[in-house]
């Protein structure tokens, strides 16, 4: 089954425009494609175990490094491009030019096949969500 969709309402960016300033990306272009990765990260951080973007690994205007352990405990090095998001290493920070693995459109794509947790805990969070706007509805 595969998830193209988020079930949990996000909260803003709250902070990463302090913490941009703070790491001196005022103002450049790897602005904007570490902005893309925080809100990746945002989305889906409820259902693995830990997931940031590389502090390691340089970001660019057109690329930067996500990385992330699904709670199966395998860890991954993600690039996300204007091409999607792929797995470029087997380890936080880890970038193999050999691998060719193919991109995801979103990152829920990608977690549906890397992890079925992931997709259990998606599938869970759906429910709730679902359960709660009934209740709503019905008061």
């Amino acid at each position: 089954m595969e998830t193209d969709c988020n079930p949990m309402e996000l909260s803003g960016m709250s902070g990463f425009e302090e913490e941009a300033e703070l790491n001196g990306f005022e103002g450049t272009d790897m602005k904007d494609m570490r902005l893309e990765a925080e809100a990746v990260v945002n989305d889906v951080l409820f259902a693995v175990n830990t997931m940031f973007v590389s502090k390691t690994l340089r970001c660019a205007d057109d690329v930067a490094y996500i990385n992330v352990e699904t709670r199966e405990r395998n860890r991954y090095c993600l690039e996300l491009t204007e091409a999607g998001l792929r797995v470029v290493g087997y380890a936080f920070d880890q970038v193999d030019d050999h691998l060719q693995t193919p991109y995801h459109e979103t990152v829920y794509s990608l977690l549906d096949t890397l992890s079925p947790a992931y997709r259990e805990a998606f599938g869970n969070a759906l429910l709730q969500r679902l359960e709660a706007l009934k209740r709503e509805g019905q008061s």
